[in-house]
C-alpha cells in the first residue's frame, strides 16, 4: 500500500490525540470501566457503528465492511485494543492528569485512542478495502483479563476473525530505539501466572520459641527454596522468572504467629515449564509440611499464557509495514519479554501478531517505565500506530 491512499488518516492526528487525553482523565481498572466505556461506546454511535456488547457491558466490538470489488471475501480481521488502567496515584503533572486515584500507566490510553481514530478512518473510507474488520475494545488486560471472558461470549464469533493484529505503545523493549516498530516470531512475551502459599503452624510467645510450630521459619525454607527452582530445575538458557512479591505473617515483637503468607509471580515461555514449575511448588510446600511439622497449602493460579506470534502473519505484516514506512521504521526485538499481556489468548485461538511501538516521553528529563507513577508516551507516534493498524489490515483484506 502506498501513502497517499490514506492520507486523509494523518488528518486524523488532533482528534487521536484529544481523544487520549481525554481518556487519560478518567482511568479505570479491572473488568468495571463505565466512563470509560461510555466515552468509546458515545464515538462508535456518533459514526453510525452497530456495537456489540461483551462482559456485563465492559467490553465492545464493531464490525466495519468493506466495498471495494464487491463483498464476496471472507477474510475478517480483528484489531484490539485494551482500555483499563492500574491503581496508582499519578505524578506525572500533566495537565490532562487523572482526575481520580488510578492511572494509566501502561499506554492503555493510547491504545484506544488509536483504535477510535481507525474507526473514524475505516468508516468515512469502506471502499478501501474487502472484507471485514472487527474492533475490539477490551477491559482488564492487567487484571484479571479481559481477553478470555470476550473470546468466551464469542467476540471472534459471527463474523469468525481470521486474523488478529495487536500493539503496545511505551518502551517495552528498551532496547529499540525510540521511533521504531518492533516485532519478533514465536514468542514475543512470557506468561504470567500467580502462586500463594499459606504456612500454618502453631504460635506462642516469642520467649518460648520450643513449644511453637513457627511459620516464620518454614517461610523463610520456603522463599530460599523456590530459588533453586530456576537455578537448579531449570536450564540456565531457558527464560523463566519466579519471583516472590508479598511475605506477611506476625503482629507483634513478642509473638510468634499461627501462619504466614508467600505471594509471588512466575514467568515462563513454555507451557510444560509452567506446569513443571508448579508440580516443584508443591513438592517443596509437601517437603516443608513433613520437615517441620506445619501444614502448608498451595494455590497456583494460571493466568496468562506466553504470547506467541505466528510466523507467517509476523512475516507478512512485517513485510507490509516494511514497505509502507521503508525498512529503518522496522526492527526486531531480539529477546521475548518477561512481562505477561492477555492478547496471548486471542493469539491461541486466532492467527496473530503483536507489536511494539518504541515512543517513550522524557519527564523532567528521565524515562519513567511502564506501571510508574511518572509514566508517559510521545502522542506524536499514535497516529504511526493507526496507520500501522490500517496498512496490515488492507494488505491482508485486499490481497
Amino acid at each position: 500500500m502506498e501513502k497517499g491512499q490514506i492520507d486523509d488518516l494523518f488528518l486524523l492526528e488532533r482528534e487521536i490525540i484529544c481523544h487520549r487525553r481525554e481518556l487519560h482523565q478518567i482511568p479505570e481498572i479491572g473488568l468495571e470501566l463505565p466512563k470509560t466505556i461510555a466515552y468509546v461506546k458515545n464515538h462508535l454511535r456518533t459514526l453510525g457503528l452497530s456495537v456489540e456488547e461483551y462482559i456485563n457491558g465492559n467490553g465492545l466490538s464493531v464490525v466495519i465492511e468493506g466495498e471495494k470489488g464487491g463483498k464476496e471475501n471472507d477474510k475478517v480481521i480483528g484489531l484490539r485494543a485494551d482500555m483499563d488502567g492500574l491503581p496508582i496515584v499519578e505524578k506525572t503533572g500533566l495537565a490532562f492528569a487523572s482526575h481520580n486515584d488510578n492511572m494509566h500507566a501502561c499506554g492503555h490510553d493510547g491504545h484506544t485512542a488509536v483504535l477510535l481514530g481507525v474507526a473514524s478512518f475505516l468508516n468515512q473510507h469502506r471502499e478501501l478495502f474487502k472484507g471485514k474488520i472487527k474492533l475490539i475494545f477490551q477491559p482488564g488486560e492487567e487484571y484479571p483479563g479481559g481477553a478470555l471472558p470476550m473470546i468466551q461470549e464469542g467476540v471472534l464469533e459471527q463474523p469468525k476473525v481470521t486474523r488478529m493484529l495487536g500493539f503496545h505503545i511505551g518502551h517495552l523493549d528498551t532496547s529499540i530505539p525510540p521511533g521504531k516498530i518492533s516485532y519478533k516470531e514465536g514468542p514475543m512475551m512470557a506468561s504470567m501466572d500467580r502462586f500463594a502459599i499459606k504456612v500454618c503452624g502453631k504460635g506462642y510467645h516469642g520467649a518460648y520459641p520450643e513449644n511453637a510450630d513457627d511459620p516464620i521459619i518454614v517461610a523463610n525454607q520456603i522463599v530460599g527454596a523456590i530459588q533453586t527452582i530456576k537455578s537448579r530445575n531449570i536450564k540456565a538458557s531457558e527464560p523463566v522468572v519466579i519471583s516472590v512479591t508479598h511475605v506477611s505473617g506476625g503482629f507483634n515483637q513478642n509473638v510468634i504467629p499461627d501462619d504466614v503468607f508467600i505471594e509471588g509471580t512466575v514467568r515462563a515461555i513454555s507451557e510444560t515449564t509452567r506446569q513443571f514449575i508448579e508440580k516443584r511448588l508443591q513438592e517443596i510446600c509437601r517437603g516443608m509440611s513433613i520437615a517441620f511439622g506445619v501444614e502448608c497449602c498451595l494455590t497456583y493460579d494460571y493466568k496468562y499464557p506466553a504470547l506467541v506470534n505466528d510466523s507467517s502473519v509476523t512475516f507478512e505484516t512485517v513485510q507490509s509495514l516494511t514497505q509502507f514506512w521503508g525498512e529503518s521504521k522496522i526492527e526486531q526485538t531480539k529477546e521475548c519479554m518477561m512481562g505477561g499481556e492477555d492478547f496471548a489468548f486471542f493469539s491461541q485461538n486466532i492467527p496473530s501478531c503483536f507489536l511494539f511501538m518504541a515512543n517513550p516521553r522524557s519527564i523532567k528529563g528521565q524515562f519513567n517505565g511502564h506501571h510508574h507513577a511518572m509514566f508517559d508516551f510521545d502522542e506524536d507516534e499514535l497516529i504511526n500506530v493507526a496507520a500501522s493498524f490500517v496498512v496490515a489490515a488492507f494488505d491482508y483484506l485486499n490481497a
